[in-house]
């Protein structure tokens, strides 16, 4: 086992960087990640289709809670509307998560 580490060489650092470099990912694409907004290279048909999938499936799991619960309840469109209305605010949430810039920092105080 030994043999092994000493032919790969180098220390754990070194050898992940030289994967990287195998792979065409280093670090400054990474950071650049961080900066918000979906990856350079992102497709915006994809991109496209996640902002409708987060959406839709927000508002469809606020719908079958509200339902359910109006059901279970007996208080028709009480909770439906509640959720809905709750759903279509994760919804958007989502949207603003995916292309919100995400800094280092997020500029609060925590103490």
């Amino acid at each position: 086992m030994s043999e092994e580490q000493g032919r790969a060489g180098g220390s754990f650092e070194e050898r992940l960087d030289a994967a990287r470099d195998r792979h065409g990912l280093d670090r400054a694409a990474s950071a650049e990640r961080g900066s918000g907004g979906p990856p350079e290279g992102a497709n915006p048909m994809a991109v496209g289709l996640r902002v409708g999938v987060e959406l839709v499936s927000a508002l469809v799991v606020a719908l079958a809670i509200g339902y359910g619960l109006d059901r279970w309840l007996h208080t028709r469109p009480l909770f439906l509307i509640l959720f809905v209305m709750l759903g279509g605010a994760a919804g958007v949430l989502n949207v603003w998560r995916l292309f919100a810039p995400r800094g280092g920092g997020s500029g609060r105080r925590t103490g």
